[in-house]
């Protein structure tokens, strides 16, 4: 690292710490929107049908929302370790501060927090990505933090996904999380398909796609199981060693893909035994039985009346009986 007017490089004030995407606050924001839509007309559903709707709406939305939104978490994989280590480079000064990693399927963020945060007449308090997407160089990312001076243990920790690194971890978890992304946009595609399908509705292809998400999203954790199980160069700050463990999106897929699953395949499985209760949870029972009965009955052409006489009243002041004989 080059000297900047005699003086080590480093930021002139604090990097503001966004440990999340700011994508996803907006993707859930949209849907509680949604979902607030939603109840505003629930009182409008008549009848036993309206829990039934509202449990298919919530259902639904948070399926979706699971999808989209886990495309920008950052923690898939999580580990945090604090350490007494050098702040900056060709410094000896030490100090206390806590070390996060956190991967997610774009890149890797790297969190350092002072304990306290002011230490060496400086704000300690930095939240870096170093992004690996389709059109992103982590690389590049890299050598942009050496240019601007990161602190040492950032640095230090990105440096073991670089490509050039000896540790041999970028290709491995590079592929594995685009490929993770990809089945992810796959299903909720799939899921898209499975609520215009059960809106028709379409009640058992509705469950196949529900199944085929859940497929989706199961695979999507086997893609980046692999990555995770590779071996690791050990991070390690003095006799502290970061270690990382699956994190909350990873666990949250998990949950969402075999909800998916039971979803499916209680459809499926419903529509085969117990139609009926089936159409009742998707309020197909009424308003819809008489008109599939009414159509389902034969038209049988109408019985010949009798010749008999039909006999018609007059006014009272009239004292007679006018009969009418059928043509």
């Amino acid at each position: 690292m080059t000297l900047w007017n005699g003086s080590f490089p480093f930021y002139p004030g604090a990097n503001a710490c966004f440990p999340f995407d700011t994508s996803w606050a907006v993707i859930v924001s949209i849907f509680l929107s949604m979902l607030a839509t939603f109840i505003i007309i629930l009182p409008g559903i008549r009848g036993r049908g309206r829990l039934f709707w509202f449990l298919r709406v919530v259902m639904g939305l948070f399926v979706g929302a699971v999808v989209l939104t886990i495309q920008f978490t950052r923690d898939w994989e999580t580990g945090w370790v604090t350490a007494n280590t050098s702040y900056k480079s060709f410094s000896h000064a030490l100090v206390n501060v806590d070390i996060g990693l956190h991967i997610g399927l774009a890149g890797v963020n790297v969190t350092l927090v002072g304990n306290p945060v002011h230490q060496l007449n400086e704000t300690i308090s930095y939240n870096e990505h170093f992004a690996w997407s389709f059109d992103a160089d982590y690389d590049h990312s890299y050598d942009e933090g050496l240019e601007k001076g990161l602190p040492s243990p950032i640095l230090y920790v990105a440096e073991k996904f670089t490509s050039q690194s000896p540790c041999g971890v970028h290709r491995q978890y590079r592929i594995s999380s685009h490929y993770a992304s990809l089945t992810l946009w796959m299903a909720f595609c799939t899921w898209l398909v499975s609520i215009l399908l059960f809106s028709m509705p379409i009640l058992l292809y509705g469950g196949y796609m529900l199944l085929l998400t859940a497929a989706l999203m199961l695979f999507s954790l086997l893609f980046f199981f692999t990555a995770r199980s590779t071996a690791k160069c050990p991070i390690r700050f003095g006799t502290a060693a970061l270690k990382t463990d699956y994190g909350g999106s990873f666990w949250l897929t998990l949950v969402t893909g075999l909800l998916c699953l039971l979803l499916g395949l209680g459809v499926i499985i419903f529509n085969s035994v117990q139609p009926e209760k089936l159409k009742l949870v998707f309020n197909l029972d009424e308003g819809k039985g008489e008109e599939e009965e009414g159509w389902d009955k034969p038209y049988l052409p109408a019985e010949p009346r009798s010749s008999a006489q039909d006999v018609l009243m007059v006014p009272v002041g009239e004292l007679y009986e006018v009969t009418a004989t059928q043509e």
